[in-house]
């Protein structure tokens, strides 16, 4: 390219509004590459403009002086050509001194430098960071199905008013249909198989937590104290959270670090956190439209009214949809949403911890990661005050996590409702970590 071609060129702003319309040289019907000195030009047709200005160059046409000027005889005629420049409307005046190209230049420079020095200043992810990112990613996306194509073996969900369009067909638990897939692997190690499995209470007999005061509470509060003759939605709504549980055990076996740990803080920190990272996957598939989680089909499309119909009240339904609305409009990148997973699983202070500084240590390993995704992927304003948001969300899902903790032993506790839980419920929900 010539000196100076570079500062002659503007923006076609034709062209900005008709990209799809072909551009052609108003000299010699070449390729155009933009309005060259008020005209639009090809590039070997600006330079012969440019050049004939700064010398003042008179020609002389060897024929009539009309000849027509096209991409192979451009260099024939340079009278009629430099005319025909003139004709389209180029203007020297437009035409750069040699001082003005280099100060435009040196400009130009200048900016490149800054912008290399602004994105050498950029938070970047280590190399280790995004391994991290990378194995997360991939656990989550191994044991979560956005199909949702497993919810047709589950207890049909059956709804007790007349829109209802469950089958009727009755089906195998869970733990049955899934047995060759996770459950038979459930947590991979002896000690996790040494979950007590509690067979339904028997109404004769006390609870076998009484510091709970499980019927008290039932007593006292009339927003878990269950009146339902018939809870249609418990069968399949107990498979779909074991189905569930078992995803997520699934998901913290791949978090770097985790099996590092004592398997008996292993169990308490998935005991603890099951709940609360269901909650937090349940967001993928939770819609503002309508305020309901939809999981593929009609069938699979659960709305509150629905899981008040498998024993839960407003107490916890009203805050789990403020906190599935709240986190919905932090619009979290899958990154972001499988780190605070990790996290969530990976809290030191859950009740029973044998080894709570080594916990820390992978909670803040991964806090760390975090941070870093957001200073460097999130960009503003979505990503400012990111981090502290998410943060309080974990505040948010231990509050949540006791209200169903709460409202789960008032049913368990209820014969006619505890056996139509699951064994896998039974062992992570109904035996409290004290």
């Amino acid at each position: 390219m010539e000196p100076g071609a570079c500062s002659t060129s503007v923006a076609d702003p034709a062209g900005e509004c008709e990209r799809s319309v072909p551009r052609v040289c108003g000299v010699c019907g070449d390729r155009a590459t933009g309005f060259h000195f008020n005209a639009m030009t090809c590039e070997g047709c600006k330079g012969f403009f440019r050049r004939s200005m700064k010398r003042k160059a008179m020609f002389t046409c060897p024929f009539s002086g009309e000849c027509h000027i096209t991409k192979d005889n451009r260099r024939h005629c340079q009278a009629c050509r430099l005319k025909r420049c003139l004709d389209i409307g180029m203007m020297k005046e437009f035409i750069l001194t040699d001082e003005e190209v280099q100060r435009k230049r040196e400009m130009i420079l200048k900016r490149k430098e800054e912008e290399a020095l602004r994105e050498s200043l950029k938070p970047k992810l280590s190399e280790e960071q995004q391994k991290v990112i990378d194995i997360l990613l991939e656990a989550h996306r191994k044991t979560y199905d956005p199909t949702y194509a497993d919810f047709t073996k589950f207890r049909p969900p059956v709804r007790s008013h007349p829109s209802s369009r469950g089958a009727t067909k009755s089906s195998s638990l869970l733990t049955q249909d899934l047995s060759s897939e996770d459950s038979s692997d459930l947590f991979s190690s002896e000690a996790f198989s040494t979950f007590p499995v509690f067979p339904p209470a028997d109404p004769a007999e006390p609870p076998p937590f009484p510091s709970l005061a499980l019927w008290g509470e039932q007593d006292e509060s009339s927003s878990v104290n269950l009146e339902f003759s018939q809870l249609s939605m418990l069968p399949h709504l107990a498979d779909l959270v074991s189905y569930s549980i078992q995803k997520v055990i699934g998901f913290a076996k791949m978090i770097p670090g985790f099996r590092d740990l004592s398997v008996e803080d292993q169990i308490v920190l998935l005991k603890c956190s099951a709940m609360e990272v269901i909650m937090l996957r349940s967001n993928e598939s939770f819609t503002l439209e309508d305020m309901s989680w939809t999981c593929g089909s009609s069938d699979f499309k659960y709305r509150v009214s629905d899981v008040t119909q498998a024993g839960h009240s407003m107490d916890l339904l009203e805050p789990l949809v403020k906190f599935q609305v709240g986190l919905k409009k932090l619009n979290l990148h899958e990154e972001e949403h499988v780190l605070l997973m990790a996290i969530c699983i990976l809290s030191p202070d859950r009740p029973g911890v044998r080894e709570p500084l080594r916990v820390e240590a992978l909670q803040e390993r991964l806090s760390e990661v975090l941070q870093s995704y957001i200073r460097a992927r999130h960009a503003a304003p979505g990503g400012r005050l990111l981090y502290a948001k998410m943060i309080q969300k974990l505040a948010d899902l231990r509050s949540l996590n006791e209200e169903h903790a709460r409202q789960y032993r008032c049913l368990s506790f209820q014969p006619e409702h505890s056996m139509q839980l699951t064994p896998l419920l039974l062992e992570v929900f109904g035996n409290e970590i004290s």
